[in-house]
């Protein structure tokens, strides 16, 4: 399920434990709402309100933390394409059959990593980059060759970040944590249509509090899939690198 359709689910949900609320707010006896139980409901309402800021905070800090890493891996991988083409460009042409093999091996990565961008429907395979064995067996034939060598290094190191780029997982949020919190929240906008006789302001505030809560969702969500969604990482970088022979 989509980022979209959880987020949307979610403020559904937010919205409805607020209209719930309200009815509740009609049905129960007075005595309910009032006196300590008015004030054992607000104790109840922040401690539940403070979890889950806090949750929601630390969440926001660890995917943020992730898609910046995963961004900066991609910016490396990017590096070590060019790297290598120009180690590859210095050679005859032997390292002309090299670089249009590695071109081939960008575009082939690159649809392993963003699989909706690949334009067809099955999932890229990831396998390992075609130059990188090419390389190791030049320099198993010519020990001695500096460029072979050079090359073997910058391609070990763009295939090490390419293993390590396709182990990340496509959503590292836990779907039932998500629920989880999505439940909290509704109980914290549940209490709170409970709390007061319902008017425009109070209203307008709910929902745009509601808004707000189901925006963080959506942020965390996205942040936790780097490689899909409306703020993945871009390709074009990694796609560009190299321009045609």
């Amino acid at each position: 399920m989509s980022a979209v359709a959880i987020v949307l689910i979610a403020f559904a949900l937010i919205l409805l434990s607020t209209g719930l609320g309200l009815l509740l707010r009609y049905r129960l006896p007075e005595r309910h709402l009032s006196g300590d139980s008015k004030e054992v409901i607000k104790l109840a309402t922040a401690l539940v309100g403070t979890m889950s800021a806090l949750v929601i905070a630390l969440l926001f800090a660890s995917t943020r933390a992730s898609y910046e890493a995963t961004g900066s891996q991609i910016s490396q991988l990017t590096a070590n394409v060019i790297e290598l083409d120009r180690i590859l460009k210095g050679v005859g042409e032997e390292g002309a059959a090299l670089r249009h093999l590695l071109r081939e091996d960008v575009k082939t990565l690159a649809d392993s990593i963003w699989q909706s961008e690949a334009g067809n429907s099955t999932k890229a395979v990831a396998e390992e980059i075609g130059v990188v064995g090419k390389l190791r067996q030049l320099v198993t034939q010519d020990p001695q060759g500096v460029w072979q060598a050079r090359a073997l290094a910058a391609s070990t190191a763009l295939a090490q970040i390419q293993l390590s780029l396709q182990s990340h997982p496509s959503d590292s949020m836990s779907k039932p944590f998500v629920f989880l919190l999505i439940l909290w929240l509704c109980f914290i906008f549940a209490t709170f249509a409970m709390s007061s006789a319902p008017n425009a302001t109070l209203l307008c505030v709910l929902f745009f509090c509601a808004l707000s809560a189901a925006s963080a969702i959506y942020l965390i969500l996205e942040l936790g899939q780097p490689f899909d969604g409306l703020m993945q990482v871009p390709s074009a970088p990694l796609r560009n690198a190299l321009p045609p022979l």
